[in-house]
């Protein structure tokens, strides 16, 4: 049986780096869905809930300290 991590697409550094102070979620550009749950959203958006935001950040942090 395989890992978690194996079934899921490796992550794009270019999208999973972040200015130092600065969340991962503001260096996002805004791509008319949600981030981490792809909802549709407006044009400036980058998450359609605090939930997905704080998902996304902290499954950003485990896969970039393994």
């Amino acid at each position: 049986m395989g890992t978690l991590q194996e079934g899921l697409p490796e992550p794009d550094p270019a999208v999973m780096m972040a200015a130092p102070g600065q969340p991962l979620r503001q260096s996002l550009p805004p791509k008319g869905a949600c981030w981490y749950c792809d909802k549709p959203l407006d044009s400036v958006k980058r998450f359609c809930g605090k939930n997905c935001a704080d998902a996304f950040e902290e499954e950003a942090e485990l896969f970039n300290h393994r």
